[in-house]
């Protein structure tokens, strides 16, 4: 069992939360019970998962998406009210780390791509104003455009949405998780051969064809399971504490 604040000060220095600037606050957003024993993170923390996750006996949440984002009404009503009542009568701290946990190295959601689809990371550069947020690199063996998206799809667990296209086997890639789409024609003055994200919008298909970069839609949600896992994860294993994931599907 660990205080409450310990493990918030770990996480916050752990992701270096003071170095970056973001649309929300990260750390702890509402404060639950001050010892914590065991934690469950999440993507995104919904009324589903929170109920999931008081039934899971949690102490505290760790998420991705937390509240209070910028520009969002700050008054207490609807939904938001609804979430915030379940996580106060449980009891139970909210946990939530956006940009941080895209662009830490190692635990990352960005980082847990590479592994995941067993990419060579080669460097990171700035994107969106974030430094370190766009991810570029390699794969050890090519593969042509339609084995490509074939991977990744098996690897994400999903249908894909696959746009433009290289003319050259795919050996040098660039990946950002969430709702990166705005980025193709960054990732293109990389080099790549692909280009990875969660989401696509109407521009990012002429982006990529006029590019000349494949661009794969992977899912917002599913390219953001790992890093808070990976986080999770750690905890478990430097702090006095037990670590569960739940997963609440979500096709977006």
């Amino acid at each position: 069992m660990e205080k409450r604040d310990d493990v918030v000060a770990y996480l916050n220095r752990t992701l270096e939360i003071d170095n970056i600037s973001d649309y929300c606050p990260n750390g702890l957003q509402v404060a639950g019970r001050e010892q914590i024993k065991h934690i469950v993170s999440g993507v995104t923390a919904s009324a589903r998962f929170l109920e999931q996750a008081i039934a899971a006996g949690a102490d505290a949440v760790l998420v991705h998406h937390g509240y209070f984002w910028k520009g969002e009404s700050p008054v207490l009503t609807g939904m938001k009210l609804e979430r915030i009542r379940l996580l106060i009568n449980a009891d139970i701290s909210l946990l939530a780390y956006h940009l941080p946990l895209d662009v830490h190295p190692q635990l990352g959601n960005n980082a847990q791509l590479a592994r995941l689809f067993g990419f060579n990371v080669e460097g990171r550069v700035a994107a969106g104003g974030t430094d370190g947020l766009l991810f570029h690199g390699s794969l050890d063996t090519p593969l042509g455009n339609d084995e490509f998206v074939e991977h990744i799809a098996t690897r994400v667990g999903r249908e894909v949405t696959a746009v433009g296209r290289s003319n050259q086997a795919i050996k040098r890639v660039a990946w950002c998780s969430g709702g990166a789409q705005g980025f193709v024609s960054a990732a293109a003055a990389l080099g790549v051969d692909a280009f990875i994200s969660g989401e696509i919008s109407e521009q990012t298909t002429h982006e990529a064809r006029e590019n000349g970069v494949l661009y794969i839609a992977a899912g917002h949600h599913a390219t953001e399971r790992h890093g808070v896992q990976a986080l999770g994860e750690k905890l478990s294993e430097e702090l006095q504490l037990t670590h569960q994931f739940i997963d609440v599907d979500n096709p977006a």
